[in-house]
């Protein structure tokens, strides 16, 4: 057990990084409850905690270069608790937003790309592939815990308490130090590239600003938006700005490489074929897994009316299911090799996807919702098995900071983007289809139709049939067209979410595209070993 006590501090870091990501997605309709706000806000709220994460991650592995993977893994903690500490205490949604999106997302940005380069370098061979099936295990526990013991917490005592013990754990861990060791640095520490830092963040968070922004800005049409572009939705400008500055992130980035400079990252590390591909894969699973942990619950909660602890019972399938294939699958990818396991994961996400849209009723089916959310916990148990492994096995042993900075930043870009456009995609279909519900219903007046429409271009909310009930009641409508506003907003509300599910199927199908360069089979024995293969279009990475 004493080879592995390191792995238990470092895998406590991951579960604690999606236990709390969990726990925000099942309280949703409390944390709009408690805040007297909106669900699009804290869906603002989730996406820049992903967004914060992802922008500041290159700097989090150049930090580790600089500083030391060990003594940044636990200054990180130290700022991760601060975060969990100001969000228990929030006593306004912004303050939550600072707390848990802004402090805790710069302490995980330092903590994971340090974690992924401690794991590697503390193991080698099949212990190694051993290692991060325990981490994507774990990750999966962390999902597992987070719906219930969130659920349980927000629903009988207060969702505050889950923070507070974050805080317990991680000074837990800081006692356990000693249990990490770090070997001695063999090449000078570099800079940090402040003006690649800058670039970086700003090119990534303009991006997915935009399309967070989508669901109440719009695409092309402005809907809501504060200011417009030539008459268009500032949201494709937003989104191509932030395209902008990461070409001139990428053309600085190689004129620093070029001149002998350190750079905020090696961008020749993504001409590795295996490494690119790991790097698009875990994107994909993240986009798929977190689109879907942002939808189901609002399906739940708003349209069902489970309460959070309700909710956390119902979504326990997929993340039994996610723990035990990670843990399971992580020796059987040493023989069928990665590129079979994660085509298969891929396949297995299809048809759970195509078997929860079946699901999505106005009166659910426990057994069937049951059996679909378990088999989308095996797709991505099997992913979240090879992927950590596949990524940080294409680097050498000085590039472990930077690629754990790539990993987790292609991780949380697409936990940003799965609740950002999934979540824009969600409420885009809702409008859409109240819109030609309402305008079909013969029970309603054409002036019934003209106000809906006048409250549409306003923008539009995922809430409850009761909300839309009241709110329709007391604009004066009559009884008779009062019951058909709120079945339109009903129907629209299925076909919202059957709509933003049907989104993730598309990527996961998408996602196939990215495999072909994954290791196949036991050809993938050398780079197990933390070598990465030599390939003719690699150049030198230093």
């Amino acid at each position: 057990m004493r080879q592995w006590r390191a792995l238990m501090v470092l895998g406590t870091a991951q579960f604690l990084m999606v236990l709390d990501t969990s726990v925000m997605n099942v309280s949703i309709s409390q944390l709009v409850e408690d805040f007297d706000t909106e669900v699009t806000t804290i869906q603002a709220v989730i996406t820049l905690y992903a967004l914060v994460m992802a922008a500041f991650m290159l700097i989090g592995g150049r930090l580790g270069d600089i500083l030391g993977r060990r003594r940044l893994f636990f200054l990180g903690l130290v700022v991760y608790a601060t975060g969990s500490a100001l969000t228990a205490l929030a006593p306004t949604v912004w303050v939550l937003a600072l707390g848990w999106s802004v402090v805790e997302g710069l302490g995980a940005a330092m903590v994971l790309p340090a974690m992924a380069a401690l794991v590697a370098e503390s193991y080698r061979g099949p212990d190694r592939a051993v290692a991060y099936g325990v981490i994507g295990g774990l990750a999966g526990a962390g999902i597992a815990v987070g719906p219930l013991l969130g659920g349980w917490v927000t629903t009988y005592l207060t969702w505050r308490l889950v923070f507070a013990g974050e805080v317990v754990v991680v000074l837990a861990m800081l006692c356990c130090h000693r249990m990490i060791t770090e070997p001695a640095r063999t090449r000078t520490r570099p800079r940090l590239d402040g003006v690649g830092a800058a670039l970086s963040a700003a090119g990534l968070g303009l991006g997915v600003l935009g399309v967070l922004q989508s669901s109440t800005w719009g695409w092309v049409s402005p809907r809501n938006p504060p200011f417009t572009v030539l008459g268009f939705s500032p949201t494709l400008f937003v989104v191509g700005a932030g395209a902008a500055v990461l070409a001139l992130f990428v053309r600085w980035e190689r004129r620093r490489d070029e001149r002998g400079s350190d750079p905020l990252v090696h961008l020749s590390l993504l001409g590795r074929p295996a490494l690119r591909s790991g790097l698009m894969a875990l994107l994909s699973q993240n986009l798929i897994l977190l689109g879907l942990f942002f939808v189901i619950p609002l399906y739940l909660q708003v349209v069902q009316g489970f309460d959070a602890f309700e909710t956390g019972l119902r979504l326990l399938p997929v993340s039994v299911a996610m723990l035990a294939a990670s843990l399971l699958a992580s020796s059987l990818g040493r023989t069928v090799g990665p590129r079979r396991m994660v085509r298969l994961a891929l396949a297995t996400l299809t048809v759970a996807i195509v078997w929860l849209l079946a699901t999505i009723d106005p009166v659910i089916d426990d057994a069937q919702f049951a059996g679909a959310m378990a088999l989308v916990g095996v797709g991505t148990g099997l992913l979240a098995s090879q992927l950590g492994n596949v990524v940080q096995s294409s680097a050498g042993e000085e590039e472990r900071s930077e690629v754990g900075g790539l990993q987790f930043t292609a991780q949380n870009l697409g936990s940003a983007l799965g609740t950002a456009l999934i979540g824009s995609i969600l409420l885009g279909a809702l409008a859409h289809a109240f819109t030609t519900q309402v305008a079909d219903d013969p029970r309603l007046s054409e002036e019934t139709r003209a106000e809906t429409g006048v409250a549409l271009e306003a923008g539009i909310s995922f809430v409850t049939t009761d909300q839309v009930r009241s709110a329709a009641a007391n604009a004066g409508l009559p009884p008779s067209e009062v019951e058909a506003v709120t079945d339109s907003y009903a129907a629209a509300q299925l076909n919202g979410l059957k709509a933003a599910i049907l989104a993730t199927g598309g990527v996961t199908l998408a996602s196939f595209l990215v495999t072909s360069n994954l290791p196949a089979g036991r050809s993938g024995r050398r780079e197990t070993a933390g070598t990465p293969a030599p390939s003719p279009s690699t150049g030198p990475t230093r």
